[in-house]
């Protein structure tokens, strides 16, 4: 069981972090309801401000979505 205390941090963090990326949530939920399923790619690149790009996928196995499901229903609303 999360503490509340905790629970009420993990929100302000949430909240401060949509505050300074607003379309990163909106993005997250149009790719979850298209629907994130075994199998699917997904794509990571960072570009640091010098300009260093370090670039990543991975292939979701069907623990990866379990992994992924468990942490969301973590995430206060």
């Amino acid at each position: 069981m999360i503490n509340p205390v905790r629970l009420m941090e993990l929100k302000r963090i949430k909240n401060t972090f949509e505050k300074n990326h607003p379309k990163f949530f909106p993005f997250l939920n149009a790719v979850s309801k298209d629907g994130i399923k075994e199998g699917t790619i997904i794509e990571l690149q960072v570009t640091t401000p010098e300009g260093t790009c370090y670039k990543t996928n991975l292939k979701l196995t069907a623990s990866d979505i379990e992994a992924l499901e468990k942490a969301k229903a973590q995430i206060p609303g």
